[in-house]
């Protein structure tokens, strides 16, 4: 296999500018930094590591849960974070923006979900913990893919209150049962679709841009210093905040035409290659 300075040569050309100042690296995970396997590339950690001595923040920016997130990069120490698709954001571990759903809208989805006739399963996420009521061995194994802190209750009426996000899963194809169960959405609320089988109903508000834009206002850094790593439809929002943006080579065609430039792919460790050209 080849290193990661091997690989470099491999970045699509852009010129980096000698007075190049990076200050903040935002980067969405599934399809983006993590590899096919769903690990962090090993590679990743010593420029983490660089990065951290030279003052550069870096933000892992995901629809998965907070918790998630902070055991994924406990060996980090502190750092930032934007989770549950921007609906909480994180520095050096104190939340410094967050926005709820509903709960009329959290009904609205668990009754949707459970006249779905099995076709849908329902994650509530809360800063803490994510909730599911489905006991389906597959459904179980996906939510615990990216939520590392969960309960399983009998009813999830019984927690409205406080939920970042509601993830539902469509073993279907999460596109085609989004249109069918959850077109039109609550009132102020919209559904995003997060990968071939995730769709995410959040509040109208909530994008990975608002982490972003947080970070960016606790740190004290503008676009020109913001680097910001993409792969799939949510993670367009963001793209419009950095004037540093990468779009994977796997990324979703619109992800592709509305980054400045391109990254090799997630399996190529494209993140790592791109950052050992930049981190110079």
């Amino acid at each position: 296999m080849k290193t990661a300075p091997d690989l470099a040569a491999d970045v699509p050309p852009f010129d980096v500018p000698a007075d190049l100042d990076i200050r903040l690296v935002v980067c969405d995970m599934d399809g983006t930094l993590l590899d096919a396997d769903g690990r962090v590339p090993d590679a990743f950690w010593p420029l983490l590591t660089r990065m951290q001595a030279a003052g550069i923040a870096f933000a892992p920016a995901s629809g998965r849960q907070l918790a998630t997130l902070e055991h994924l990069f406990a060996r980090a120490g502190t750092f930032s974070c934007i989770a549950e698709n921007g609906a909480i954001a994180t520095h050096d571990g104190e939340v410094i923006g967050t926005t709820t759903v509903d709960p009329d809208a959290v009904r609205q989805i668990v009754h949707t979900v459970r006249e779905s006739d099995g076709e849908l399963d329902l994650v509530a996420s809360r800063r803490e913990i994510a909730s599911i009521e489905s006991t389906d061995p597959v459904f179980v194994a996906e939510a615990q893919q990216y939520h590392v802190a969960f309960e399983v209750v009998e009813d999830l009426l019984d927690r409205t209150d406080d939920v970042l996000k509601l993830a539902v899963y469509a073993a279907s194809g999460s596109a085609a049962a989004a249109e069918r169960w959850l077109t039109p959405g609550p009132a102020g609320h919209r559904v995003m679709i997060g990968s071939p089988n995730w769709a995410d109903v959040i509040h109208d508000s909530v994008d990975k841009r608002l982490g972003v834009e947080a970070l960016q206002r606790e740190l004290g850094v503008t676009p020109a210093q913001t680097v910001v790593f993409g792969d799939y439809l949510n993670d367009l929002g963001m793209l419009a905040d950095a004037d540093w943006t990468f779009a994977m080579a796997n990324a979703h065609p619109d992800v592709l035409a509305t980054a400045r430039y391109r990254a090799p792919s997630n399996v190529e460790h494209g993140v790592v290659q791109v950052l050992e050209r930049l981190l110079v």
